[in-house]
């Protein structure tokens, strides 16, 4: 922030994840980094800027979760088909854009529509939009997981940064 304001070198927040958490028993360091973003339940979901930071705990946790940048329309689906939002530490579905407009109307958020487009693009109210946004519960994937999920993505298995192929587990899993 001081770097900012001064007008030094100033590196803006990198693009979005999607984060999938996928097993059950965790070592407790792990568990306390998922627990940050909110990730209690397996098939949870959550949007997350990647700073610094969070590419470290990415790293630790990597095991244990899926990730990577979604496109437009699975998040649009997400939002509009599992979508609660946190008022008074409750769980509200996002029904009508009153309880937004509400919520975020500071913001500059006044509608599910514009929720979508500050999740999806990562703009200036990121943060507030994803923190306003509950964990996404989720169903298991169709078709089911692979066989071994302790392997990386890469290597055939579940786990790890999917690239463009997070888009159809959004599908499966919606």
């Amino acid at each position: 922030r001081a770097a900012r304001t001064a007008g030094d070198f100033y590196v803006p927040a990198q693009l979005k994840f999607d984060l999938f958490r996928s097993i059950d028993k965790i070592a407790p360091n792990p568990r306390k980094i998922l627990q940050l973003p909110c990730l209690l339940q397996i098939n949870n979901n959550v949007f997350v800027e990647v700073t610094k930071a969070t590419q470290q705990m990415l790293r630790l946790v990597e095991p244990y979760i899926t990730y990577s940048k979604p496109n437009l329309k699975p998040v649009c689906e997400l939002i509009y088909k599992r979508g609660y939002g946190r008022i008074n530490k409750q769980r509200i579905p996002l029904t009508n854009n009153g309880v937004i407009e509400s919520t975020l109307g500071k913001y500059d958020i006044l509608s599910v529509e514009d929720l979508v487009h500050k999740i999806s693009t990562a703009g200036p109210n990121f943060k507030q939009a994803s923190n306003f946004l509950q964990p996404f519960k989720l169903s298991n994937p169709t078709g089911g997981r692979r066989i071994r999920k302790f392997k990386h993505y890469v290597l055939g298995s579940d786990f790890g940064d999917r690239e463009t192929n997070i888009n159809k587990l959004v599908r499966q899993m919606n």
